[in-house]
Formats: C-alpha cells, structure tokens, sequence
C-alpha cells in the first residue's frame, strides 16, 4: 500500500506561476498533495489557479490587521486549519518574524530567484545585469529568521546572455523555478529532504552549503 501523500500548504501573493508548476507536477507525483493556497493578497491570481485545480483557498489580507501580530496570527491559523507537512512560499511577499517561524506548525520552504547567498532581497534580475554578471540562477532554501538565508538545499545556475533584457532574463529563470520547486517538494514528501537544527541532508548525506547543484537538459536553454 502506498503511504498517503505529504501534504503541502502554498503561501502566495500575485500570479502563482510556481504555484501552477506544483499543481502540475503532483498530477503526476504521488508523492505529495496540495492541501491549501492560502494568499496575502485578495486579487492574486494563484487564487484562481488553486480554485481551476480544485484546492481550497484561504485569504488573509495583510492590510486588514492592525499590526504585524494579528497578521501572522491570523496566517499561522489559518496554515494549522490545513495540518501540513510542509509550507512552501511561492511569491508570498510579506516578511516573516522569527517567532513566526518558530512557532509554525511545519517546516517553510521559499524559492529565490539568484543564486544564494548573493542577491539577496528584491530586484535581482536588473541587479545581476546591472552588475554585468554572467550567471544567475534559482535556489530553494529553508526558511529562517535571516532573509534569504536559510540553509540552501538546491540551485540551478541560469545563464546571462550578451543581450539580455530584464523580461527574456526573468523568463529563463522562471523555467528553472517551475522545474526545481516540485523536485525539492518531492524529495521532502518521500523523506529523503530533513533539515535538523539547520543541518540539512539529502538521503542521509549532508549537503554543501550552497545545497544541490542541479543542471537543466541543455536543450531547454535555460543553463550553461
């Protein structure tokens, strides 16, 4: 008998595109469920992807509490109505306090579009061109009190074209995302993914600090 799938909550907060890459990968994964999309935005369009897929949604506005507190109360119980394993951030725009980290009821994951621990924070495609880089990338970390700077646990490199453009750029990094996010959610949801008091294995070895370094076919044109 199959173990039932490990089910997952997506925090989002605009157009969900990894949020659909996850809802399309588990049609074919066994090995985890989405149980919950939960937004901080009441207009976000991951809304009517979750709802098009049949997952039920929550909103928890930010701009309707009157301070941080309430917010992420609000939020913790409205993760804990849905008993997950896992918490995966997927364009969820609001930081997270540490006791809210702490305090939630699974371990969070976040997915960021550089190559951590450079580019850290917002902007990072017009900052990586702006600084003439030749390579960026995405990486998926585990949350914690430290912005972007959890333990890593994969990335893929992304290469920088002469002529690129902030748009063609954030395209090619977008395929990355769709493809690594649901490989790293289904390596939690078979347990083979554990992060121990920021110590972080996969199949009982410990990773590098900069996580997995995974490689796209090349003829997708997304890495070198």
């Amino acid at each position: 008998m199959k173990p039932n799938p490990c089910p997952v909550v997506v925090l989002i907060g605009g157009n969900g595109s990894n949020l659909q890459a996850l809802i399309d990968s588990q049609q074919h994964n066994s090995h985890y469920q989405i149980v919950g999309v939960i937004s901080h935005r009441e207009n976000a369009f991951g809304l009517t992807r979750a709802e098009q897929a049949g997952i039920p949604t929550l909103t928890v506005d930010h701009q309707h509490f009157s301070s941080r507190d309430e917010f992420e109360a609000a939020l913790q119980q409205a993760i804990s109505s849905f008993s997950p394993k896992i918490v995966a951030l997927a364009g969820f725009m609001r930081i997270l306090s540490p006791s809210f980290i702490t305090d939630c009821c699974a371990p969070i994951l976040n997915i960021h579009p550089s190559l951590l621990p450079h580019y850290k924070g917002l902007n990072t495609h017009e900052r990586v061109i702006a600084a003439k880089e030749t390579q960026t990338g995405v990486s998926i970390h585990f949350v914690t009190d430290e912005l972007d700077g959890g333990p890593i646990v994969a990335q893929v490199r992304v290469s920088i074209l002469e002529n690129d453009t902030i748009d063609s750029l954030k395209a090619r990094v977008f395929k990355a995302e769709h493809w690594l996010y649901p490989q790293v959610i289904s390596w939690f949801a078979q347990n083979r993914l554990k992060n121990e008091k920021n110590v972080v294995t996969l199949d009982g070895e410990r990773l590098d600090p900069q996580g997995m370094q995974l490689s796209l076919p090349s003829a997708q044109g997304i890495v070198s």
